[in-house]
């Protein structure tokens, strides 16, 4: 591994594994948080698919493996959401669950600081409805 690739947000949290537990964590908060009614209403039934594809896409965000791109291509996070209602209250709900998995995941904390902001820039622009 080069000193490139240790220096990713996805190697500085951990990899892999980490991501995943980030995953599980962010779903278990949408699934029990009386907060995140309104998101989990636009998720299917069955989370494994989007899930999986949270997981694809936030390996590649944070500097790992691109295997969203490499299964989906271009990961065109707006357009995809396009089918399902996302205002303010969508998203400081999608927010609140990843907020608090990212306190479940060690990592150092300026990390944890900037994948926060960086995660509440693209969160906003998910934005499709008043």
């Amino acid at each position: 591994m080069t000193d490139i690739q240790q220096k990713t947000p996805y190697s500085m949290m951990g990899g892999e594994k980490s991501i995943l537990s980030l995953v599980d964590r962010f779903y278990f908060y949408m699934d029990t948080l009386a907060e995140a009614t309104e998101l989990r209403a636009i998720h299917a039934a069955d989370l494994s698919v989007t899930k999986e594809k949270l997981f694809k896409f936030l390996s590649g965000w944070l500097g790992g493996p691109d295997l969203f791109q490499q299964e989906y291509g271009h990961p065109r996070l707006r357009q995809r959401h396009f089918p399902f209602k996302v205002d303010q209250q969508v998203r400081d709900q999608w927010m609140l669950c990843m907020n608090k998995a990212l306190y479940e995941v060690a990592m150092p904390d300026e990390l944890r600081k900037n994948i926060k902001q960086a995660l509440d820039d693209l969160a906003t622009h998910m934005i499709n409805a008043e």
